[in-house]
């Protein structure tokens, strides 16, 4: 059977196999994994002389392992495994051998070996490191290890059992961690003392002759140290073995090697230090340990110290000493933020934390971020602990200023792009992903030192701006970018102090020392804060021909990102700019031209990345849309004539006008291109119309048009739009556009627009209109009705049959999915706030009017299912012959439809809303129509709903005392009952 295993696994991992046979020898391997018998086979092979093939005993061993962790194997024939293997390690381990196993089967054997100990020393196999140190030696004669292959697979097995019962970051359950710290009890109290003296053995015999041997033995003290007693370690014997190793970082040149064996030594002292412990007695053990001149030592080593700002630089040893010093700084913290601790045990920490902060400062500042970031945690703790301390008592900041200046210069200074990096190189986004998130790291701590010392962040900062901007000015100065950068950062984070009081200025005047301080830094450069220019006009030159450069800039994201920023400061400053108008609308003019680009989709068929999308012809149109903004925002400034006005507003609209009656007849032909060039087209030229006025939909009508010339310019726009709307109006895209753009006209026709007010309602609601589109149109409509109440009446009364029929169409068609019925009851809502408009802004004669009362008398807006969600009523009335009675029979059934639906879910949180949209509907027909309404609701309609007549009263109580607020939230309450 061993030559049929044998062969299965041959065939198995033979790359050439026959991958029939291949799928055969894998499910016979399979099968013998979980065979109760298959183990003692797979021992067989892999013990047997002469070997067989590395991968052959690699396998047979894993079997035996599977089959030992599945619970296959019992207590007794485990002894026997152990026996086997035993005997084997004394035969290949226990002498010298020509030809030791690969590292890969010595690792399996250990694998299995930490097994066996796990199961069986408790009981079984107690004399199980005897057994592995007899393999340390060549024979009884030897007195000391000196036998290699049994020392280096002794120590891989100690520190495999190390991870398998003493690694704090491996999870386990409860069970295996009682297990764990049962073994970890029986090791100390059986064999420690011999295991100990074995490292301080092999350290000793061994400390020049092989690094690998060294190695592997001081990551075995290193990694038992934290469960065992530290005076096996912190011993005179032990530390002299360790100070030789790191004698080894005093070597200018090391062997290959030696920096594994140089590094695990440090790495000891950093697990010692790690070791939980009393503070009392972490702080002497930092003492005795004289770690300040350990970290010394290492740091003026040649690697660390000769070798910096070289290539030949140990950024590997930089980084083990980094961490021993976050190690050591982060325990004399803790110990500080102790109150229990004795005076003596303070002096002797404050003294220690004197020591380290240059050890802190020489690591933090080091130009690899690596090393930077290890040692963070303990500058973090640092912090945190004066600011503790500064709150505590505000005498002691002063003290802390030694401390914390030079830090703080050293996050500054670690702030800064390094040599290595270029400018706009967009090659390696994971170095600068990685550099941004140490930023923020270090902004934390920024802000830490000035929650301790604000004057003294203050002061700092300032100076490297000032400085900074000074050398820029310095005539032929060569500023490099990354000190410019950081400059700006700095300014960026001091921002956040400045404005702590909600602005910079409070009167006029800065609201605090920083935001002078941000002032003086502003006022030495052109930047973008916009409000800052307002106190400072005679910048604003200067800033505009910066953006001048910066929108025609060569890389398409600092481009298209000025696009914006320029629209933000024009809008801010427009009282100011006016001079400039002509120039600018000019400097513009290249970039206003519109080319619409059908979207593509990514390689293969994938969806574009974010970054991608940035610069896709869809972002740079929406970024161009803002120039459009800031044109008509610089136009449209009351310094700038009305007839300069127009002829700046030409400028732009007649090559727009153009572009569209040039693609007016491809686009009917259904061009797809053709159709969003006049998508973009109707955008640009409501997104200038937008710059014209300061008017906002749903407020009052705009207080101030333009000139009439202006505004009979813009008539042309609303003209071209409808024309292009009409011909193409059963384009979804054209309809939106053509909405946004009716949106932003009325803030410049005023109530010129209300005459072709059926025209944009034709094309807006037509037959293929979602119900999506019309409940925004109404919530328009609703904003138009509210703007131009008084000029309204005579239009709406023409219109409101046709319009509400479309309406009702939407309402009627069947929903058939869950965004189907949001969208519905979304046009349900719109459609009462647009009744709650009517009526509201003294309109309702149109609702009763001859002409147009037949939607409502014939019941044709939808019937009872038309869901009540109303919304805010006014409290006035209106003397109307008819109309009180009118709303009293027609609307208030409205208000009960929904909650006597049987779908209808009170505890849905949408369904809540339209029943208080509902009050609010009846709350407005009671302030229309008083007490006729009362008497109504008491006689006819609720008892007629089977309400009691206690509840009756209660309802009536409160529609006759509440005010709306208080009745839309009294109703869904009642209805709930």
């Amino acid at each position: 059977m061993e030559e049929q295993v044998a062969n299965a696994i041959e065939i198995a991992w033979n790359p050439s196999s026959d991958q029939a046979l291949k799928a055969q020898a894998f499910d016979y391997l399979n099968q013998l994994r979980t065979d109760p018998s298959g183990w003692q086979v797979c021992l067989a092979l892999f013990t047997k002389t002469p070997q067989h093939s590395e991968i052959i005993r690699h396998v047979a061993l894993e079997v035996v392992n599977s089959a030992a962790q599945a619970g296959l194997i019992d207590p007794q024939a485990l002894g026997y495994v152990r026996d086997g293997l035993m005997n084997y390690l004394r035969q290949v381990y226990g002498q010298e051998n020509a030809n030791p196993d690969p590292p890969n089967i010595q690792n399996k054997i250990a694998q299995t070996i930490t097994f066996l100990f796990s199961a069986l020393y408790g009981s079984g196999w107690e004399s199980f490191f005897d057994d592995l140190l007899s393999l340390t030696y060549k024979g009884a004669s030897s007195t000391s290890p000196d036998n290699m292959l049994g020392i280096v697979f002794y120590l891989r097995v100690v520190n495999s059992i190390h991870d398998e019962i003493g690694d704090v970051l491996v999870s386990r359950s409860r069970t295996e961690q009682d297990r764990a710290n049962s073994l970890k009890d029986l090791i100390r109290m059986r064999d420690m003392q011999k295991i100990a003296s074995s490292w301080q053995q092999i350290l000793s015999e061994w400390r020049d002759g092989n690094d690998l041997i060294v190695e592997m033995c001081l990551k075995a003290v290193g990694s038992w140290v934290g469960w065992i007693d530290i005076s096996l370690v912190v011993n005179q014997t032990m530390l002299d073995l360790l100070f030789q190793q790191l004698a080894r970082a005093q070597k200018a040149e090391l062997r290959a090697g030696e920096e594994k064996v140089r590094d695990a030594a440090v790495d000891v002292f950093t697990e010692i230090i790690g070791k939980k412990m009393k503070p009392e007695d972490k702080i002497d053990m930092i003492i005795f340990l004289n770690l300040d001149t350990i970290v010394s030592q290492l740091s003026n080593s040649p690697p660390l110290c000769e070798n910096r700002f070289t290539f030949k630089y140990d950024t590997d040893l930089a980084e083990t000493v980094a961490k021993l010093v976050n190690s050591t700084v982060v325990d004399i913290v803790r110990a500080l933020e102790q109150e229990n601790i004795s005076a003596e045990c303070r002096e002797k920490a404050n003294g220690l934390l004197q020591a380290f902060l240059p050890h802190i400062l020489r690591y933090f500042s080091d130009e690899y971020d690596e090393v930077c970031s290890t040692v963070i945690p303990c500058g973090s703790d640092l912090l945190q602990y004066l600011r503790k301390v500064s709150k505590t008592d505000p005498s002691l900041t002063a003290q802390h200023s030694p401390i914390l200046l030079p830090i703080l210069k050293a996050i500054i200074a670690k702030m800064r792009y390094d040599e290595t990096s270029s400018w706009g190189d967009e090659d390696d986004q994971t170095d600068e992903a990685e550099f941004q998130e140490l930023r923020k790291r270090l902004a934390i701590m920024q802000q830490t030192v000035a929650s301790v010392n604000e004057q003294l962040y203050i002061d700092a900062v300032s100076e490297v701006v000032a400085t900074t901007f000074e050398n820029l000015r310095q005539s032929g100065a060569q500023l490099d970018w990354r000190d410019l950068d950081l400059a700006l950062h700095e300014m960026f984070l001091f921002g956040d102090i400045a404005v702590k009081a909600g602005s910079l200025y409070t009167k006029n005047q800065p609201n605090n020392q920083a935001a002078e301080r941000l002032i003086e830094m502003m006022s030495r450069m052109v930047e973008s804060g916009s409000s800052f220019f307002l106190y400072h006009t005679n910048l604003i030159p200067g800033v505009l021909e910066s953006f001048l450069q910066l929108v025609h800039h060569p890389t398409k994201k600092v481009k298209t990102r000025s696009w914006y920023l320029f629209q933000r400061l024009v809008k801010q400053l427009r009282s100011h700019i006016g001079n400039v108008a002509q120039t600018v609308v000019q400097a513009l003019g290249d970039l206003l031209v519109i080319q619409a680009e059908i979207p593509t989709e990514g390689a293969d068929g994938d969806e574009m990345s974010s970054e991608d999308h940035e610069g896709s012809a869809d972002a740079v149109f929406n970024s161009q849309l803002y120039l459009f903004e800031a044109v008509g925002i610089i136009c449209s400034t009351p310094t700038v004539a009305a007839d300069k006005q127009v002829l700046y507003a030409q400028s732009v609209l007649n090559p727009v006008f153009m572009d569209m009656e040039k693609n007016l007849a491809p686009a009917k032909s259904n061009d797809e291109r053709a159709l969003l060039q006049i998508h973009h087209d109707i955008m640009a030229l409501g997104t200038l119309a937008k710059g014209f006025s300061d008017w906002m939909p749903g407020t009052s009508s705009p207080t101030s048009l333009p000139a009439p010339e202006v505004s009979e310019a813009f008539l042309q726009v609303s003209e071209a739009t409808l024309v292009a709307l009409e011909s193409l109006k059963t384009s979804f895209n054209i309809r939106t556009a053509a909405r946004f753009a009716f949106s932003r006209l009325i803030g410049v026709l005023g109530s010129r627009i209300l005459p072709q007010l059926p025209r944009w309602i034709d094309g807006l609601l037509t037959q293929t209109s979602t119900r999506d589109e019309m409940a925004l149109f109404l919530r328009l409509l609703d904003q138009v009705i509210f703007g131009f109440k008084g000029e309204i009446y005579a239009i709406l009364d023409t219109l409101l049959t046709p319009f509400l029929q479309r309406v009702f169409a939407g309402i009627a068609d069947p929903t058939t999915g869950t965004d189907d019925e949001i969208q519905l009851a979304e046009l349900k809502r719109e459609y009462l706030n647009f009744l709650l408009a009517v009526l509201n802004n003294d309109l309702g004669a149109v609702i009763i009017s001859e002409s147009e009362s037949h939607p409502f008398r014939h019941g044709s807006w939808g019937g009872p299912d038309i869901a009540p969600e109303a919304t805010n009523g006014a409290s006035q009335q209106v003397a109307l012959p008819g109309f009180a009675q009118f709303m009293i029979s027609r609307m208030s059934p409205l208000c009960w439809a929904l909650p006597a639906t049987p779908s209808f879910n009170p505890k849905d949180a949408q369904a809540k809303q339209v029943l208080a949209e509902a009050g609010g509907l009846q709350r407005t027909i009671y302030c229309k129509t008083g007490m006729e309404y009362i008497q109504y609701l008491r006689d006819q309609e609720l008892p007629g709903m089977g309400m009691g007549g206690e509840l009756i009263e209660e309802f009536l109580n409160a529609l006759g005392q509440l005010d709306l607020k208080g009745f839309r939230q009294f109703f869904p309450v009642c209805t709930a009952r």
